[in-house]
């Protein structure tokens, strides 16, 4: 068991009888930007990220959104707050809301109203790919999606930013208009091109959010880097990130079980310690659980 505490800041959670995930019903393709997601297409709940989790100190966890019907939002947050009640877990929920619906806002008001939910994730990772796109066009170049991001604020919620290096840049302004609103980068900020103009766009576009000083990283996601990856393939991209936001405003996690698909939780965290190893005892603990715990505000005693 690792001795320092672990919070694990993206996690997700699913009972398919329960709730329907489009993603997660047959027919599977390989051709998504996960390629095939057959393998982890099953319930997947507290006692299973438990058993993944065996071998580490989990402390806390944040649950993501999981890509449920749009019309069952809110079904899944109610689902979340009583398998925390049964299990100890999610510590804190982020819910998913359609910010470019100019009714959004009865639905934020009906998430913060849930104890748990701290935050919205709309992923809107926009791409001319047809492969790598999520979504048909980019919402985020929306007046309606603008203003919904807004209303955030409102309603004390933080935003989970899914993304691709080249609408970063255009994000800026938004986000540093509102102070008010936490933005939590996913998963190092996506850079599935590691070509030389790939990881320029990722470079240039992390710089762009992170002068802003209330948005923060994630440290996850590393299939995105590589679905072969190894530690030394991804540690430059991590230390790089680390390095423009500061080991204050970065957050491990494990993106189980989704991450699954590409290695086993075990050798995520296995890396992610190697990797951090030179920093400070004090730098590890912000980075593996004091900020996630103080970004989601767990209240937990870290």
């Amino acid at each position: 068991m690792a001795p320092i505490p672990f919070v694990d800041a993206h996690i997700h959670l699913w009972d398919l009888k329960h709730i329907r995930y489009p993603w997660l019903t047959p027919p599977f393709g390989s051709d998504g930007p996960n390629g095939s997601v057959e393998p982890i297409a099953h319930d997947y709940g507290p006692e299973d990220y438990r058993a993944d989790t065996a071998k580490w100190n989990v402390v806390g966890t944040v649950h993501i959104d999981a890509g449920a019907d749009p019309e069952q939002a809110l079904d899944e947050t109610i689902w979340l707050e009583s398998q925390a009640e049964q299990h100890g877990l999610p510590s804190a929920i982020v819910a998913f809301a359609p910010l470019h619906d100019p009714n959004v806002e009865a639905l934020l008001e009906r998430h913060a109203a849930h104890p748990r939910v701290r935050g919205i994730r709309q992923i809107v990772n926009w791409h001319t790919n047809p492969l790598r796109t999520y979504t048909p066009h980019d919402v985020t170049q929306d007046d309606q999606w603008w203003a919904g991001f807004g209303l955030l604020g409102k309603y004390n919620l933080s935003f989970d930013l899914q993304c691709y290096a080249g609408q970063m840049a255009g994000l800026a302004p938004l986000i540093e208009r509102h102070p008010e609103i936490p933005v939590i980068i996913n998963h190092i900020g996506m850079p599935v091109t590691t070509d030389r103009e790939g990881v320029t766009r990722w470079r240039y576009g992390l710089r762009a959010l992170a002068a802003n000083p209330h948005v923060a990283i994630k440290l996850s996601g590393l299939g995105f880097i590589a679905r072969d990856w190894t530690a030394e393939g991804v540690r430059p991209f991590l230390l790089e990130a680390i390095d423009m936001f500061g080991t204050d405003r970065c957050l491990f996690a494990s993106d189980i079980p989704t991450d699954k698909l590409f290695a086993p939780l075990d050798r995520y965290l296995e890396a992610y310690h190697a990797i951090a190893a030179d920093f400070s005892e004090d730098e590890r603990r912000a980075l593996f659980g004091r900020n996630a715990n103080r970004i989601y505000r767990l209240g937990l005693d870290l």
